[in-house]
């Protein structure tokens, strides 16, 4: 539905939305304005030519010619008092005008012109803070600014490439000439998607109206800190957005469907905020999700890039799809789709059921969680589109035994990753915490923890992992997994500083690691840690992490995925708890005789061989050969096509949703 708005509305909203191009919209408007005043003039002089030309003027006329003209001179002395000199002739009584004309210019036409310019730059920094209201509608609106926002931009234009004319609207408590050139600078690749700034508080309901908040189709609150900010100011950030989700709902109203994501610290303002509008609101927990994503990538390597495809929208996504089923069990559902694999149902009552049993008769109101390249490509077959080959399986386990963890540092997500960590491991279990200066609060918050433990125990070593020396003191390649997280956690530090900081000591590892492999020692410590700045990454690889999370990317994946389509949270919860079933990367001496090996078959044939083993649902594999190349998304193929063949060797990976990692 368009917005009614005046023409007069809807051309300041055009002005605005040209000049929030930054200085390149300015000088092209100033450059357009120029072109169209020569035209203007230029016109007009070959009209006063065209008339004279036509009716002549009359013989008694000379006086009034002379008169024009001495106005005209005038006009060209006081405007340049070097046009004096055409009075060099004159008699001498012309002289006088002629110097009246050039003082009067040099002083109060001068005057005027540093009015009017100073009026003209006011007018145009007026137009370029964009106060006119937004006239667009079905747009993405962002409430807040600060570092998720480029990465969400980057998502939504992904998610909107298919559409025609996307829009996001930011509003935030920042300069929109501040946050324009932020974007042109720094978002180079927008394709067709169009993007609006204003300024204004975001829990004012006046900017809220500005906005048009009442015609989005969804809204993303920002946090206005990030999840290492002391707890005070975490506590601010959760004020504000409980401020701006009450706003928002208050402008909407009842009536307007709008989905809304929102990011708070503390678990009861989460559960505030959700009372506000439950069927609209959904809320996250970065830290918790993140800390939970590095448990389960410590469990199977690779885990983090299946993630990082699953929650982005380039690449493939998990989509809710229905059709008329016919009957069909969830067994034979896989090899009903040329794109897609099934993960899952989710009933007529809302109910989830991921890794449903192979004799399930799908219901005419069960909608399936599938895997797809695009919602475009899932197409429901009336027959299968290929057959599986039989291939022999080698029905192992991995045997679980009593594992160590060393934790490098501390965070909020630390004390989360112990308590997942003690739900998978066996009683016997360790974990170490590694910091330089242990402030007093960590010992009584560390004890608190091993209260509610059953299975591992936890210890505080005070050492410091920046320093080569103390770190390899602690034996640290003699630990099942090493999680490294942020070195100080009681500074605010910026993402580079900790970035870094994770560099060196991933630096140090990496020099242990070569200096045992030069001896003929094996290792088999996994590296996990966490990436603030995406622009990192590369570094980061390099440095000989088997795993690691882009935190703002990820969290962010999940604001722009679930702005979209809400419901998918369920499947994120779902997915990220040890009840139930997780996404694992399995070796694939699980699946086959080592006398097999190298194996060759087609990824459908994968399929239907994984759910032999207590029916495992198989997206992809991982190939150890080109897991340190980026090119090659680090070895991870997911849902390739079901006749794709994949020559696989014994430490060679499936990605696999499964019951447990063993």
């Amino acid at each position: 539905m368009a917005i009614e708005a005046s023409k007069s509305e809807k051309l300041r909203y055009r002005i605005d939305t040209f000049l929030g191009q930054g200085s390149r919209g300015l000088f092209m408007a100033l450059l357009g304005a120029f072109f169209v005043s020569i035209l203007a003039v230029s016109v007009l002089r070959w009209v006063f030519l065209g008339v004279e030309a036509a009716f002549g003027l009359p013989d008694g006329a000379s006086f009034l010619r002379e008169a024009v003209f001495g106005v005209w001179i005038t006009w060209l002395q006081i405007t340049d008092p070097g046009n004096m000199a055409q009075d060099n002739d004159s008699f001498g009584l012309y002289k006088i005008p002629a110097v009246l004309g050039g003082l009067t210019g040099v002083v109060i036409f001068s005057a005027l012109i540093a009015f009017l310019t100073t009026a003209l730059d006011q007018a145009i920094e007026d137009l370029k803070k964009g106060h006119s209201r937004v006239l667009e509608t079905n747009h993405t609106l962002i409430l807040g600014w600060g570092p998720r926002v480029l990465e969400i931009l980057r998502e939504l234009v992904e998610a909107n490439e298919s559409e025609d004319d996307p829009v996001v609207v930011i509003l935030a408590d920042v300069e929109k000439e501040e946050m324009d050139e932020w974007l042109l600078e720094n978002w180079k690749d927008r394709r067709n998607t169009r993007v609006v700034t204003r300024s204004g508080g975001t829990a004012s309901l006046a900017s809220i109206a500005k906005v048009s908040a009442e015609h989005a189709r969804s809204a993303i609150i920002l946090a206005h800190c990030n999840d290492s900010a002391p707890r005070e100011e975490q506590l601010v950030s959760d004020a504000k957005v409980i401020k701006t989700a009450l706003a928002l709902c208050a402008h909407v109203g009842d009536e307007h469907e709008i989905n809304i994501v929102s990011e708070v610290f503390d678990d009861r303002n989460r559960k505030v905020v959700q009372d506000i509008s439950p069927e609209r609101i959904s809320v996250l927990d970065a830290t918790e999700i993140l800390a939970k994503v590095m448990v389960q990538t410590s469990r199977t390597s690779g885990l983090s890039v299946v993630y990082a495809e699953l929650l982005s929208f380039e690449g493939c996504e998990m989509y809710f799809y229905n059709a008329s089923w016919g009957g069909i069990s969830f067994g034979d559902l896989a090899f009903r789709f040329e794109d897609g694999v099934p993960l899952g149902v989710r009933h007529g009552d809302g109910s989830l059921s991921m890794r449903p049993d192979v004799g399930y008769v799908l219901q005419n109101d069960d909608d399936i969680i599938i895997v797809a390249q695009d919602d475009s490509a899932i197409d429901f077959g009336s027959s299968a589109v290929m057959r599986p080959k039989e291939l022999p399986l080698h029905e192992s386990r991995l045997e679980a035994e009593t594992e160590r963890l060393l934790i490098l540092g501390w965070s909020p997500k630390a004390a989360i990753i112990i308590s997942e960590f003690d739900e998978y491991v066996l009683e016997g279990s360790e974990v170490h915490v590694m910091m330089a200066e242990p402030p007093e609060w960590l010992g009584a918050q560390v004890e608190a923890l091993s209260e509610g433990m059953e299975k591992a125990s936890v210890t505080v070593m005070a050492k410091d992992p920046l320093d080569a020396e103390s770190l390899g003191s602690v034996n640290p390649l003699d630990y099942d997994v090493i999680i490294i997280l942020p070195q100080r956690p009681e500074d605010e530090m910026d993402a580079e500083r900790i970035d870094a900081e994770t560099i060196i000591v991933l630096l140090h590892l990496r020099k242990l690691m070569q200096a045992a492999r030069a001896e003929g020692q094996p290792v088999s410590t996994k590296l996990i840690t966490e990436v603030v700045d995406s622009g990192n990454r590369e570094l980061i690889s390099r440095a000989g992490v088997n795993d690691f999370i882009i935190s703002n990317r990820m969290v962010s994946m999940m604001f722009a995925q679930i702005s979209e389509e809400p419901d998918i949270q369920d499947v994120y919860d779902d997915l990220f708890q040890e009840d139930g079933s997780e996404i694992y990367v399995k070796p694939a001496s699980l699946y086959f005789p080592a006398d097999q090996f190298p194996i060759t078959c087609s990824f459908g044939d994968l399929m239907a061989h994984a759910r032999k083993r207590d029916g495992e649902i198989c997206l992809g594999v991982k190939l150890k050969d080109k897991e340190q190349s980026s090119s090659d998304n680090y070895g991870v193929s997911l849902i390739p096509e079901k006749t794709t063949t994949f020559t696989l060797r014994a430490d060679d990976g499936l990605v696999v949703l499964a019951e447990d990692d063993t």
